[in-house]
């Protein structure tokens, strides 16, 4: 299907893209909740516009480089799902907020003071939602009482609207089954939810309540209460979503394409692809980096910059020069890495996709 492609080709079967948007958007929509998307995922302001195209309420980002290219590209409104810390991202900051409406987060005093010194500055409101722990310990604060100690520390300075929570369940990647990872989703919910209300119950505007990982978005059914969800893999899914029963291969559009370069013996052999094209990152679902489209017996089991040493179960059905498919274990890292990737339909060549927020990650 892919013959034609010099290797190591990066794919996104544009069919596939357009109906995991529909599905996700739809099916959020069922339960009363917007879908604002993870840019970082593809980093494209091509793939971003399309999501909006299809249903999407606006972007979410994970740094100031992203939103900047996105801003630049014509998207309004923008999420970015990181804390900002020091002058020179206030600087730009203030800038970005010229040309698109802007929310960020507050997961400080620190944080949230340096905000308010800009809104000061720059004479506008900057809307900002507190970063609520979901367990990952990555900054924020907890919900419940900490999140209100938060938000009372910080409400009496100017230029702060608090329009909201933000809560990343990350905790749900390494949950090994469908039934753990649901317990996850409803701990997410309740903790928006409840923390929402006791922010509520003292005063705080609560209007934007925003979570839904790349599972728990899947779960719509248990997030019902929430504004809004910020998955990001689910436009391509991957070995994760592949693997714990998320998503088939039928509905995985990122896609790799090497080539068979070395035959040591009858069970091992070098694909043209590495960390520079892949990713070393594991899947806590599946072996080895990456899945080999058709061939199950084949396990990538280690590699190097531009290597993956591939082993068979049995005797190896490649010969050098053949060319194999496989989906990565985590698609978020792969557009990064490409600059520019094939868009094709049906493994038809379209256009190519230019990833033009590469590599932005300040």
């Amino acid at each position: 299907m892919y013959e034609s492609y010099p290797t190591p080709a990066v794919i996104v079967e544009l069919g596939i893209v357009e109906k995991n948007i529909k599905t996700l958007v739809d099916n959020a929509k069922a339960h009363g909740i917007a879908h604002r998307p993870h840019v970082k995922t593809h980093r494209s302001s091509e793939l971003a516009h399309l999501q909006l195209k299809l249903g999407a309420q606006g972007i979410t980002c994970a740094k100031l480089g992203e939103a900047e290219v996105m801003a630049r590209s014509g998207i309004q409104d923008i999420f970015i799902a990181y804390p900002l810390i020091g002058e020179d991202k206030m600087e730009r900051l203030g800038k970005l907020m010229q040309i698109a409406t802007v929310t960020t987060l507050v997961g400080s005093a620190v944080g949230a003071k340096q905000l308010s010194d800009l809104a000061v500055r720059t004479g506008k409101t900057i809307r900002v939602r507190l970063d609520i722990d979901g367990g990952l310990g990555r900054g924020g604060v907890l919900p419940g009482e900490p999140a209100l100690a938060l938000a009372q520390q910080i409400q009496s300075l100017p230029g702060l609207q608090i329009v909201g929570l933000m809560y990343y369940g990350g905790l749900i990647y390494h949950e090994p089954t469908r039934a753990q990872m649901e317990k996850i989703a409803q701990k997410e919910h309740d903790d928006l939810v409840d923390t929402a209300a006791l922010l509520r119950a003292h005063g705080f505007t609560m209007d934007e309540l925003s979570g839904g990982t790349s599972f728990s978005g899947k779960m719509p059914e248990i997030l019902e209460g929430i504004t809004e969800i910020r998955s990001g893999h689910y436009i391509f899914n991957d070995c994760s979503q592949l693997f714990s029963g998320f998503a088939g291969e039928e509905d995985c559009a990122l896609r790799i394409v090497t080539t068979l370069v070395a035959k040591m013996d009858e069970r091992h052999g070098i694909l043209d692809v590495g960390t520079k094209t892949l990713t070393s990152d594991l899947c806590d679902h599946h072996p080895g980096y990456g899945y080999i489209l058709g061939r199950p017996q084949l396990r990538i089991t280690a590699l190097n910059e531009e290597h993956a040493f591939l082993e068979s179960e049995g005797p190896m059905d490649l010969e050098i020069g053949d060319k194999v498919t496989l989906i990565p274990n985590h698609a978020c890292v792969i557009c990064n890495l490409a600059g520019q990737v094939y868009g094709v339909r049906e493994g038809r060549f379209d256009h190519v996709i230019q990833i033009d927020a590469q590599s932005q990650s300040v």
